[in-house]
């Protein structure tokens, strides 16, 4: 494949999957390098074959995991493949291609017959993403059991005898309803997920009870409304196409990384951050959460309006610094103003100041840390407009949080909220197309950069 080629291919097919990553260069190569290698922290080095002599570095904010570098080599492999066919039709070889990431994702994660059937199955709900059932898109839900077959019987019904049919789209909805196939492809039934035991697992809170029931032995696949596809196995989400692109997820090391530059963090705290951005990416409401470091917080109340905080002992710390920079005015005036405004109980003030939104929060939570709320709750107070804000022992600052930007912030109030405010902890970005970006400050130069992307 020609140099051009293959950056042609990383950037359309490979960088789109491994969200957040980018090419940063190139190296040498000789032929006792493989196609696929661990580079410097968090790259990975990149040929088209072993006899090319340039690696394209890999690079992006979360460490590649096993798993991650053996897809590569399958894609680069399969990719490899076309290259040699010498097509001159360019729409053509582009199929092709894309069709390389479904079947590599798809050997990924099983093997033998059962990646064909995959591979159709996948292929068969692509055709339904791109059509509508009575002028409706529709949800489809496909469980792979992966320890059945039962291609012995002679009344079998494939998965492309019946997928092509209207009547599919009314027999499932992804959620708590799928119809099953056997590790060939052959149907099995169908299976209700209203009573499927309570595990761990790391996925959107919607789909919990798929990533719970999809354990080592089966493949969850759906097809959302809006045209989504998740996969799910090992109680976890691995993939999912969104806006056309696929991406991997690699959660553990993502809660990981929130610890990033903390002196104190408790896993439990890094985990519900996790999960609620994850929850507002596939809600598509968007959001931003700051998690504060433990000795950052008064300073990041200097971007907090005192009327978004609660909670009274912050309202307190809030209120001192109120005073301090109206006595350094020199102005009588407006002194004895801030001063008749602050210098009364946080409940007087919240009631005076008719802080509806604060007093209404303050209920909702009824006192209760971050990481204690349920799920659901979370993902309706981070869609909120501004930012939630929350300490180092998960205490919920400021909800729906206007944040006094720094001067020349770039991008939406969003963005510009999270970059800001990532001064004092990691800050978490996830824009309205289901995108979550985290920020961290340089050490060395203040410059705010990426700690992690995720689809």
């Amino acid at each position: 494949m020609e140099k051009q080629e293959f950056y042609k291919v990383v950037d359309k097919l490979i960088l789109p999957l491994f969200t957040g990553s980018f090419i940063d260069g190139e190296i040498e190569s000789s032929i006792r390098d493989n196609e696929v290698a661990y580079g410097k922290r968090n790259t990975l080095l990149i040929k088209p074959s072993k006899a090319d002599e340039y690696r394209l570095v890999l690079k992006r904010g979360q460490p590649f995991q096993i798993f991650e570098v053996n897809l590569l080599k399958s894609i680069l492999s399969e990719i490899d493949k076309i290259s040699s066919l010498n097509l001159d039709d360019e729409s053509y070889v582009a199929v092709l291609q894309e069709n390389a990431i479904e079947k590599s994702i798809c050997s990924s994660i099983c093997e033998g017959e059962t990646v064909n059937s995959m591979f159709g199955i996948i292929n068969e709900l692509e055709k339904w993403g791109a059509r509508t059932y009575e002028g409706s898109k529709v949800a489809i839900g496909i469980i792979i059991n992966l320890t059945a077959d039962i291609s012995e019987q002679e009344d079998n019904l494939t998965f492309s005898d019946v997928m092509n049919k209207d009547f599919f789209a009314l027999l499932s909805n992804g959620r708590d309803s799928y119809v099953e196939f056997d590790k060939k492809g052959n149907l099995l039934g169908y299976v209700q997920l209203d009573k499927v035991k309570k595990v761990p697992c790391i996925t959107p809170y919607e789909y919990e009870m798929v990533a719970r029931y999809c354990n080592e032995k089966r493949i969850g696949i759906v097809l959302t409304e809006n045209g989504d596809f998740l996969i799910f196995k090992n109680r976890n989400l691995l993939f999912a196409k969104r806006s056309g692109n696929w991406n991997i997820y690699s959660h553990e090391e993502v809660i990981q990384l929130l610890s990033y530059r903390g002196n104190y963090s408790l896993k439990d705290i890094r985990r519900s951050v996790y999960y609620t951005a994850l929850d507002a990416s596939f809600a598509y409401c968007g959001g931003c959460i700051v998690y504060l470091n433990k000795d950052s917080v008064e300073s990041a109340l200097t971007h907090i309006n005192a009327h978004d905080i609660v909670d009274e002992r912050y309202f307190e710390i809030k209120k001192q610094q109120e005073l301090e920079n109206a006595g350094k005015l020199y102005n009588l005036q407006t002194l004895s103003s801030v001063e008749a405004m602050y210098n009364v109980p946080y409940l007087t003030f919240l009631q005076e100041q008719k802080c509806i939104k604060a007093q209404s929060i303050r209920k909702i939570i009824n006192n209760k840390p971050f990481h204690e709320l349920s799920r659901k709750l979370r993902q309706e107070l981070v869609s909120m407009d501004g930012a939630i804000v929350i300490d180092s022992d998960g205490t919920i600052i400021a909800v729906g949080a206007i944040l006094k930007i720094e001067a020349g912030s770039e991008g939406g109030g969003r963005l510009a909220a999270a970059t800001t405010l990532s001064k004092y902890g990691v800050a978490i970005k996830v824009s309205q197309d289901g995108i979550i970006k985290a920020f961290y400050p340089d050490r060395k130069n203040g410059k705010v950069k990426t700690l992690f992307t995720v689809a």
